[in-house]
């Protein structure tokens, strides 16, 4: 059974919908800035952040703000849009939704915040059931945290569940917002780059955070999109068990989800037209990757990162890149890797260099995160 991707809405630093974003990236436009705000760091860092002004402005046509919180507000509106542009109908036995985050409402752990909300809502449960509260829906909805591989791995679990006949629609949501407690962690690591992130360059030194949200609707029904389809044509996941935050050093844990997902959707390298990459732009798991891409035979494939535009989006990224991905397939066009300008990887890869237009067919989207996970979905157009 084919898995249909019929909707989608990002709602991120470049914009509150698809389009804008698809637009401001074609552009090259970044929406990553120095943020200097005491809240979040005691030192300036560059940042990708959400206008909380506008998305207060706009909730505020369907809810009180004052009745949620910022990720609530952001997974409410995204996932409205994207259901409405699908047709999707959220409250049918029929329909699932998946709920991606790797925190979901952790601010509410704030000393400031904690009596503004019921306590349940810091719990990933708690945030799914206030969903599906508001949304009415028939099924409690899933959750999918596996660190940054979330999005992705929810894609791949939703199109599962279609094809196993259990539901006939099912909602991706990813999501999630920028804290001190995800600020000062990814400190800690000394893994924040003092300038926005440069994906695969020999003078990578660093991500930059982003947050955002993003939903994204898979189908057992073909609904065109720009008088083209595309489906999920096959995906998997490994883990390298190699280090709790460090990436394999070897990058095998990432070439076995890249060789299962080729031979779940029956391709072969040569129809890969390109990578969307994970491209953190930490000096380790930019290497992973690169030796992954090699091991796979894949390193003259066109490959790019995101991140240099919206930042380490976190729960949100795997679902963003593949609408990105998706959105690419169907104009036609490679969106070059903000930041890069020399490569500077353990193995040779064929980067992205300058946004251009060619025929697209087929799209490799992969994640890596925490913990060693890895996974790996190919996007096709029928």
């Amino acid at each position: 059974m084919k898995v249909y991707i019929t909707g989608d809405n990002v709602i991120s630093s470049l914009g509150f919908n698809t389009e804008e974003n698809m637009d401001n990236l074609f552009k090259g436009i970044t929406g990553i800035h120095k943020i200097d705000r005491g809240y979040l760091s005691p030192e300036p860092i560059p940042a990708a952040l959400v206008d909380s002004g506008k998305l207060e402005a706009v909730f505020s046509n369907i809810a009180s703000p004052t009745l949620f919180t910022r990720l609530e507000q952001m997974m409410i509106l995204s996932v409205k849009q994207a259901a409405e542009s699908s047709g999707m109908d959220l409250q049918h036995p029929r329909s699932l939704l998946i709920v991606s985050t790797t925190k979901g409402n952790v601010e509410l752990l704030e000393k400031d915040k904690k009596t503004n909300f019921p306590q349940e809502r810091v719990y990933l449960w708690g945030l799914a059931k206030l969903i599906k509260d508001y949304f009415k829906l028939y099924h409690t909805p899933l959750v999918v945290s596996n660190a940054c591989i979330s999005g992705l791995l929810a894609i791949e679990v939703g199109a599962r569940l279609i094809q196993s006949g259990q539901y006939d629609q099912v909602a991706v949501v990813g999501g999630d917002i920028l804290t001190p407690f995800v600020v000062s962690g990814f400190q800690s690591f000394k893994s924040l780059s003092p300038e926005p992130c440069k994906p695969y360059d020999a003078n990578r030194d660093g991500l930059s955070l982003g947050e955002a949200c993003a939903t994204i609707i898979l189908s057992s029904q073909m609904q065109n999109i720009d008088n083209r389809a595309v489906v999920v044509a096959g995906g998997a996941s490994s883990n390298d068990a190699n280090h709790i935050s460090g990436p394999s050093r070897t990058g095998d844990g990432l070439f076995i989800a890249i060789k299962n997902a080729l031979s779940a959707a029956s391709l072969a390298i040569d129809q890969i037209d390109f990578i969307c990459a994970h491209g953190t732009a930490t000096p380790y798991n930019d290497d992973m990757e690169s030796k992954a891409v090699n091991l796979a035979g894949m390193q003259e494939v066109p490959l790019n990162s995101l991140k240099g535009y919206i930042g380490h989006t976190l729960g949100a990224a795997g679902t963003i890149e593949s609408i990105v991905s998706v959105r690419s397939l169907l104009k036609h066009k490679l969106i070059k890797t903000l930041g890069f300008n020399t490569l500077g990887v353990a193995e040779k890869i064929k980067i992205i260099s300058e946004t251009k237009e060619c025929e697209l067919n087929n799209c490799l989207k992969v994640a890596s995160g925490f913990g060693g996970c890895n996974a790996a979905v190919i996007f096709s157009v029928v």
